[in-house]
């Protein structure tokens, strides 16, 4: 693989996480602290329980990213879907904090021979750039679910986190056009 694809692949990976954690940030910090452990069903989960799973997947998925399996012995998966004794918005957010920082470490230690390196997640062997993508799909799930949630929640006191309704042809108008080479 040549290594400036590699390296581009490798901005764009860390470009693509970063812009994840922007959206789930910005839902959560609209959300009230009553919200955060609020469901819309008995078989929905919170805002709580989502950031506790990514947490844990972000953990095990990305600690010893290189050289350890991605679905480490000590993960229970099932236990991140069970928020039990108080938990408060603040320990939401330290599990929010901890996972990316997993995250973004590993891949911001990434050089670009590693990109086609072999990684396995429960047994089941990946290249790096595979791993990667599956994860960024995994947390843009959830992190969709995240601001589905929050929507709902703070309804019209919701603040977009993208273009308003009905500002698409404004926002066409000021955005800024690529430039033809």
């Amino acid at each position: 693989m040549p290594s400036d694809f590699a390296t581009h692949y490798i901005e764009e990976a860390r470009r693509q996480m970063r812009g994840h954690k922007r959206m789930g940030e910005g839902a959560m910090a609209q959300l009230r602290d009553d919200d955060f452990f609020a469901t819309l069903d008995p078989e929905s989960n919170s805002v709580a329980l989502l950031v506790k799973h990514l947490a844990g997947n972000m953990r095990s998925r990305f600690t010893d990213f290189l050289t350890s399996d991605g679905e480490k012995p000590d993960r229970f998966r099932d236990r991140e879907f069970e928020v039990t004794g108080p938990t408060t918005r603040g320990d939401v957010m330290k599990w929010w904090d901890e996972g990316w920082a997993c995250v973004l470490g590993a891949i911001d230690a990434l050089k670009p021979e590693d990109v086609m390196r072999t990684v396995t997640i429960r047994g089941e062997a990946h290249t790096v750039l595979q791993a990667i993508n599956r994860q960024i799909a995994h947390y843009a799930a959830h992190i969709g679910q995240i601001v589905f949630l929050a929507k709902h929640l703070r309804s019209s006191e919701w603040k977009t986190l993208s273009i308003p309704r009905g500002k698409s042809e404004e926002f066409k108008k000021v955005a800024p056009r690529p430039s033809k080479t």
